[in-house]
């Protein structure tokens, strides 16, 4: 027993004859009928206590599976659009997606560019783009999507389908000298009409998109714009976790319930030279660290042909076998035949061999991983969408470099991997079906590679438009709009605009809180009042902070009101919310708000400041 589990020890035992009989049960389970059972029984047993509302914490760590059963997914959250119409789309999107890296290293070696992370990624960005992410079409807020930064390529090759790039832009790819090329990674500033959010160096985007999904709930709190329907999608790599900055902030999403945010995991267990967890599981390492925070975890690990296979397992050895295999090991699996994934893990078992007898070497090889199963990942996307309270997180399984061929495909140097060879290119368009649209003739070493975009009035252009005009515009797109102007309160109490006091100034970097607390009442900026107090605001002057600025619990205030010894009390939803982190020190503090005196003659209109004084918060101020 770990030091974690001791507290059971001191709960009192009411009955411990009964208690005995129940662990006796469970031992005589777990020796007649295996592991496998008893741990499906205590999983049900939770389940049932979370039912009758027990208040036993959720586990944090749960099998390795995906979290969506098969017969929810065809019951709640079934594929609505035509499944062949957007592999093709996806067919080319990844081949443009490729030429343009091996083109662009081709005219200027060494210029460096990914072709891995988008060909693991491109069924999580498709299915977004289809179907989940809105666009800014018709003065909409829309939605804010973090992409990671290694499949830049993958939404240039989509944008040029849709035709908002050229292919003179694509040949410039990671060459912006004179104006007509394409950035290495989402930056507006280097494309400031087409990239809304930087997400590079790792961390940034995942970090950034949490305040993000915070700022659109302050925004909708206080009126100032409509974001209720505006969703935070965050696109991260599984070795990008390892930044502090992906998950340092991840507990400030739980704890203010964003439901707004959802973050999308590529877990295809590869860094940029190796393994992520080569002796480990990062899907289940994640898992845990999410569940901890408050997030809601939705894993796609298999896919749909796994579906039939685990139906079989009524002895639970295939579960067992996915529980017990390490993230080293899959991968090889992903570089291996057929044949050596029957003998090693399907093999060491009789009963594990006797689910697959059915299948052929070929069609063990190619079963996939979830990550790359598009109704899998709609399923998991639409539930994301639906959950409340919390964040979202989906970690899906996929594998390094897919469609790229057997050299690329889940080897420890397919991040760095920036050519290829005329052969290998042939291999990616026959495993993409684009025999007709690329040609023999055109795949010879004298000639470059050509992109593809089928010609407009086709049946996947027209499909393509038709998804995007239904989901509000294409994206990513910057927009830059006014939807709400605000106005700064006047200067008025600025020392520097009173009679004999021109000699005084500001100094930087404090303010003057008390010429600040008026403002919350103002008609014309009071709703856009956001205090956003240092440390410690009792010393920085911030104490006559007003109560139009107080804070909002993301859930109802469950204890005594003892906030009312604050200058910045809480509110109960949905009341507006102040910005507010740190926490000031509240004990030295009387109880209760005063009512504010009338303004002596001659005193500052905005902090009744009397000009013989400063204004209060007078660190604020020298002569």
């Amino acid at each position: 027993m770990g030091i974690s589990d001791e507290f059971v020890d001191q709960l009192p035992d009411i009955d411990p004859e009964e208690t005995r009989e129940w662990l006796d049960s469970l031992d005589s389970v777990a020796s007649a009928r295996g592991r496998a059972r008893a741990e499906f029984l205590m999983q049900k047993l939770i389940e049932r206590s979370h039912e009758l509302q027990f208040g036993l914490p959720a586990p944090v760590r749960t099998p390795y599976i995906n979290t969506i059963p098969p017969e929810v997914e065809r019951d709640r959250y079934w594929f609505p659009g035509d499944e062949l119409v957007e592999k093709r789309i996806r067919a080319y999107i990844r081949w443009n997606a490729a030429v343009m890296v091996v083109k662009a290293n081709k005219a200027a070696e060494g210029i460096g560019g990914h072709l891995a992370t988008f060909a693991s990624s491109a069924a999580l960005y498709d299915v977004g783009f289809n179907h989940f992410f809105r666009g800014k079409d018709g003065g909409l807020a829309g939605d804010a999507v973090h992409i990671q930064g290694h499949a830049a390529p993958g939404i240039y090759a989509r944008a040029y389908l849709e035709g908002r790039l050229t292919e003179e832009q694509l040949d410039h790819f990671r060459r912006e000298i004179g104006g007509r090329g394409l950035s290495s990674y989402p930056h507006p500033r280097l494309m400031p009409e087409f990239w809304e959010y930087p997400t590079v160096s790792m961390g940034l985007g995942p970090l950034a998109s949490i305040y993000q999904a915070r700022f659109n709930r302050y925004l909708h709190q206080r009126r100032i714009d409509d974001t209720s329907g505006s969703r935070v999608w965050c696109f991260v790599g599984d070795g990008e976790t390892d930044e502090p900055e992906t998950l340092g902030s991840i507990s400030l999403a739980g704890r203010e319930c964003l439901d707004n945010l959802t973050w999308v995991v590529n877990c295809n267990l590869q860094r940029l030279d190796g393994p992520v967890r080569g002796n480990g599981k990062i899907i289940q390492e994640l898992e845990a660290v999410f569940r901890g925070a408050g997030w809601n975890v939705i894993k796609v690990i298999w896919g749909s042909r796994w579906d039939p296979l685990l139906a079989q397992d009524v002895d639970g050895v295939l579960l067992d076998k996915m529980n017990s295999t390490v993230d080293g090991e899959f991968q090889r699996y992903a570089t291996e035949t057929g044949a050596y994934i029957r003998d090693h893990f399907f093999g060491p078992d009789p009963r594990l061999r006797r689910m697959v007898d059915h299948l052929t070497d070929d069609e063990l090889r190619t079963l996939p991983r979830g990550g790359h199963d598009y109704r899998k990942l709609y399923a998991a996307y639409k539930a994301a969408t639906e959950l409340k309270g919390a964040p979202t997180v989906i970690l899906a399984k996929t594998v390094k470099g897919w469609t790229l061929g057997p050299e690329v495909e889940a080897r420890n140097a397919t991040h760095q991997i920036k050519k290829m060879t005329v052969a290998q290119l042939r291999v990616l368009r026959d495993r993409l079906f684009l025999q007709e649209q690329v040609p023999d003739e055109a795949l010879t070493d004298d000639a470059d590679p050509p992109y593809y975009r089928p010609p407009e009035g086709s049946a996947e252009h027209t499909y393509l438009m038709d998804r995007r005009r239904a989901l509000d515009g294409p994206l990513p797109r910057r927009v830059v709009r006014t939807t709400r102007p605000l106005r700064c309160p006047p200067r008025r109490c600025s020392p520097s605009s009173w009679p004999g006091r021109a000699s005084r100034r500001c100094r930087p970097p404090w303010p003057s809180p008390g010429c600040c607390a008026p403002w919350p009442g103002r008609r014309a900026s009071g709703r856009g009042w956001c205090p956003s107090s240092p440390t410690r605001p009792a010393r920085s002057g911030w104490t006559r902070c007003s109560r139009s600025s107080a804070s909002t619990p993301p859930r109802a205030r469950s204890t005594s009101p003892w906030t009312t010894l604050s200058c910045c009390p809480t509110r109960s939803p949905p009341a507006a919310s102040s910005s507010r982190r740190a926490s000031p020190r509240r004990g030295r503090w009387r109880r209760g708000w005063p009512p504010a005196p009338p303004t002596p003659p001659g005193a500052c209109p905005w902090c009744r400041s009397s000009p013989s004084t400063p204004c209060s918060g007078s660190s604020g101020w020298v002569t």
